[in-house]
C-alpha cells in the first residue's frame, strides 16, 4: 500500500480560496475534486490518502469528513477548528459525532499566516492543543522556517501531542540558503513526538526548472534529523501541480529516498501514516 499524507480539494462555487492570488498561483483558481484526484493516485499506485484542510472556515471540516465518508481513498482528514475558543474541547466531539467522523485524524492551523512567530505559545493556543490530545488526534503544523523554534517550544510543552511538520518547514529551495533551518529542523526533531512530511518542496523550488538535486539537501537532511519511522510521503496536490504533475512529484520523493532499505522506505510511503493518523 501506498499512502499520500497530504493533499487538498476545494470547490470554487462554494467558497473562494482567498489565499489563491497573483499570477504565479492563477493555475489553481478552479475546482480540484476527489473524482479529479482518483486517477491520478491510481496511476501512480497510491492506494490511500489523507485530506488536509486548506481555509481556516469552520464549514470546510464537516464537508472534508463527508467526503471521506464517500470515497475509499481518503482513509483520513485533517481538518481546522479554532483553538483559543473556550469549549473547543466540545467542539472536537461535536467533529468526531458528524457523518464521517470516524475520518477526523488531526487539526490545523495557518499559522505560517499568524504574524506573530510565537503564536503557537500563547496560553490559549496551548490550551487547545492540549485539547487536540486529549480527543486523540494530531496536530499538523504549517509553519515558515522563522516560526520552527516556537513549534519545538510548543512541542516540547506538550509532549502527549504528536506534531506532524508540513512541508519540512517550507525551506528556502529556491535560494539554497538553508539559513537556520535546519538547526531548527533538528532541534524539532530531537523531541520524539515530532514526525514530518516529506511533501512541499517542489514548490518551494524553482516551480520551472527545479531539479531532483535541488531537493535532495533538504530531504536529506530531514531523514537525517527524523529517520524514516517519522517521515512521511505528502503529494500536496494540488498545489503541487505548480511544478510537477502528482507522478512526478511521487516519483521524485521516490528517488530522494531510494538509498533507503525496503522496510525504510515502506515506513515512508507506507507506514508512518498508517501509524500516526491511525489508518
Amino acid at each position: 500500500m501506498t499512502v499520500d499524507a497530504h493533499h487538498h480539494v476545494w470547490d470554487l462555487s462554494v467558497r473562494d480560496q482567498d489565499w489563491i492570488t497573483g499570477p504565479g498561483l492563477q493555475p489553481l483558481r478552479r475546482t480540484f475534486t476527489v473524482q479529479d484526484l482518483q486517477p491520478e493516485a491510481r496511476a501512480a499506485g497510491v492506494d490511500r490518502t489523507v485530506l488536509v484542510q486548506t481555509v481556516t472556515v469552520a464549514e470546510e471540516t464537516p464537508e472534508f469528513l463527508a467526503l471521506a465518508d464517500g470515497h475509499e481513498l481518503i482513509a483520513g482528514v485533517v481538518g481546522w477548528t479554532d483553538l483559543t475558543r473556550p469549549d473547543v474541547a466540545d467542539e472536537l466531539a461535536r467533529l468526531r459525532a458528524l457523518p464521517g467522523g470516524r475520518y477526523l485524524k488531526g487539526i490545523r492551523h495557518q499559522v505560517q499566516g499568524e504574524p506573530d512567530p510565537e503564536w503557537l505559545l500563547r496560553p490559549d493556543v496551548l490550551r487547545g492543543l492540549a485539547a487536540v490530545a486529549d480527543a486523540g488526534l494530531v496536530y499538523d503544523l504549517v509553519v515558515l522556517p522563522h516560526q520552527l523554534p516556537a513549534a519545538a517550544r510548543a512541542a516540547a510543552a506538550l509532549p502527549g501531542l504528536t506534531f506532524v511538520l508540513d512541508h519540512l518547514g517550507k525551506p528556502p529551495v529556491a535560494s539554497g540558503e538553508p539559513g537556520s533551518w535546519t538547526a531548527d529542523l533538528r532541534a524539532l526533531a530531537a523531541l520524539p513526538n515530532t514526525v514530518a512530511k516529506l511533501s512541499g518542496l517542489v514548490t518551494e523550488a524553482d516551480p520551472a526548472s527545479w531539479t531532483t538535486g535541488d531537493l535532495r539537501p533538504y530531504a536529506d537532511a530531514a531523514l537525517a534529523a527524523f529517520g524514516p519511522d517519522r517521515l512521511m510521503f505528502g503529494s500536496d496536490w494540488p498545489v503541487c501541480t505548480l511544478a510537477a504533475s502528482y507522478g512526478r512529484v511521487l516519483a521524485t520523493a521516490r528517488d530522494l529516498t531510494a538509498q533507503l532499505a525496503p522496510a525504510e522506505r515502506t515506513a515512508v510511503f507506507e507506514g508512518t501514516a498508517v501509524r500516526v493518523y491511525g489508518i
